[in-house]
């Protein structure tokens, strides 16, 4: 036995090909494969002691290259099965906007993108995540003082982007009924 590092070295050199063959064989792609021989590689340098010699260390290399597989194979599983779960969760859920009327959304879109954006991202926390100014300030990392005075100040400037046109849709409903 040599040095660690030279004894796996060799080992890649010796039969990297045949595991990431045997990975893509099997159904892997061959950026899976290439994860598969990662860890298979990883495995073989925390376990180098147990590693066969020779003809051998092709097959303990493959029998690794399964697990690893195996184990890849199921964690893409849980991922697809946790993806699907979070976009039904979130096709259920209420959006930010349901319910409104469409015009004042566009209007309220529209002002949100001309105020600043540190406006924006106080204004959507409290809206959206629907988040008191203290659990603002923690997400923030800012006091909660500070916190408090910009979803004002935010509020303020909102409402100053928006008042002429809720100004304008006032004035045309009072027209509508006058008719």
């Amino acid at each position: 036995m040599g040095e660690p590092t030279e004894d796996l070295e060799e080992l890649f050199r010796e039969h990297a090909q045949a595991v990431l063959a045997y990975a893509i064989r099997r159904g892997a792609r061959p950026e899976d494969a290439g994860e598969i021989l990662s860890e298979v590689m990883l495995v073989a340098w925390r376990r180098l002691d147990e590693v066969p010699r020779g003809p051998e260390a092709r097959f303990w290399m493959l029998a690794t290259a399964r697990l690893a597989g195996a184990n890849q194979a199921r964690s893409e599983r849980r991922r697809t099965r946790l993806g699907q779960r979070l976009q039904s969760e979130l096709e259920a859920a209420p959006g930010p906007s349901d319910g409104a009327d469409e015009d004042l959304q566009e209007r309220v879109r529209a002002a949100m993108k001309v105020l600043p954006e540190a406006d924006r991202e106080v204004l959507l926390l409290a809206a959206w995540e629907e988040l008191r100014p203290s659990e603002i300030a923690q997400v923030l990392s800012i006091p909660p003082e500070t916190a408090r005075t910009r979803l004002h100040r935010a509020r303020v400037r909102l409402r100053a982007e928006l008042a002429p046109s809720l100004a304008d849709e006032g004035r045309d409903a009072a027209r509508k009924e006058a008719r």
